[in-house]
C-alpha cells in the first residue's frame, strides 16, 4: 500500500483555493455533522478547544471518511506533542504564535524523520496503516501540511521571512491576536488591523507562498479567497450551532407572541 497524497497540500502548492471551517467542540460526533458538508479543510483546534489526544483521534477518524481534509492546531510548537499528533495520522498541522524564523524552523523540523528534523520513528501507527504503508517514512515529510500562524505586530513584519522557510508551506494571519496586540482586543475586523495583514499577505503571495485566515464573515471571506488567499476558514462550529439556536428561539418567541395577542 502507497501513502495517499495529501488533497489539501496538493491544493494550495497549485493555488487552487480552499475553503475551511474550524472544529472546537472536541467530539467526533460534532465533527462528523460538519465533516459531512464537504469543506476543503478542517481545522481541529487544541490551543483554545478543550480538546486533548482522545477526542483529537475520534474527531480525525470521524473526518477521514468524508474527504476533507483535518489540520490540527497543537497548543503549542512543541515537539513531543507533534510527535504525538502526526503518529495519530494527522494530515497537517497549524502552529499557533510563531514568532520568529528559528520558531518556524523548529515547527518544521518537528515534522521530520531524522535527518532532516528530530520527529521520532515509531512502527506501527494510524498514520502509516499500522505498518501497511510501505512508502509512509519516505514520503511522510512531502505529504504533511505545515502551517505557522503570525498573530503579533513583530510576526506580521517578518511574515516573508517566516514564509520562506523551508519547509513550511503557508503562513495564516491571526487576525483576533494581530487585533490585541494592536491595543484592539476584539476588533479583528477594523480597518487598522486588515491594513497591517492585507500587505504582508500579498507580500507572501507575489513569493508564491499560500495565504491563510481565519473570519466568520463569509462575504469577506470570499473576497480574501479571490483576492489570493489560498485557504480561508469562514466559521466556526460552536459560532453556527450557538446562532443557531439563538435564531431559533427567536422566531419561536415571535411565534409565540403573535399567536398571544
Amino acid at each position: 500500500m502507497k501513502m495517499a497524497p495529501n488533497a489539501f497540500l496538493a491544493a494550495i502548492r497549485a493555488g487552487r483555493p480552499q475553503i475551511g471551517l474550524w472544529i472546537s467542540l472536541s467530539h467526533n460526533y460534532a465533527a462528523e455533522v460538519v465533516a459531512s458538508a464537504g469543506y476543503d479543510w478542517l481545522l481541529v483546534d487544541m490551543e483554545h478547544a478543550p480538546s486533548d489526544m482522545a477526542t483529537v483521534l475520534g474527531q480525525l477518524q470521524a473526518i477521514a471518511a468524508h474527504g476533507s481534509t483535518a489540520i490540527v492546531r497543537p497548543p503549542w510548537n512543541d515537539a513531543v506533542m507533534v510527535k504525538r499528533l502526526l503518529d495519530m495520522g494527522a494530515p497537517g498541522l497549524l502552529f499557533p504564535m510563531v514568532q520568529s524564523v528559528q520558531e518556524a524552523q523548529a515547527a518544521v523540523a518537528a515534522c521530520r524523520y531524522p535527518p532532516q528534523g528530530v520527529r521520532g520513528v515509531a512502527g506501527s501507527i494510524r498514520a502509516n496503516n499500522f505498518g501497511r504503508i510501505t512508502d509512509y517514512y519516505a514520503r511522510a515529510g512531502d505529504e504533511t501540511a505545515v502551517l505557522v500562524q503570525v498573530e503579533t505586530r513583530a510576526a506580521v513584519a517578518q511574515a516573508l521571512d517566516i514564509g520562506q522557510v523551508g519547509g513550511v508551506d503557508g503562513v495564516f494571519f491571526g487576525p483576533a491576536d494581530i487585533a490585541a496586540d494592536m491595543g484592539l482586543l476584539g476588533k479583528h475586523m477594523s480597518q487598522e488591523v486588515w491594513d497591517l495583514i492585507l500587505p504582508a499577505a500579498r507580500k507572501l503571495m507575489d513569493a508564491g507562498i499560500p495565504v491563510g485566515t481565519l473570519v466568520t464573515d463569509p462575504a469577506f471571506a470570499a473576497k480574501l479567497l479571490s483576492d489570493g488567499f489560498t485557504f480561508v476558514a469562514c466559521g466556526t462550529d460552536t459560532n453556527l450551532l450557538a446562532k443557531g439556536a439563538d435564531a431559533l428561539l427567536a422566531q419561536m418567541r415571535a411565534a409565540t407572541e403573535k399567536e398571544n395577542t
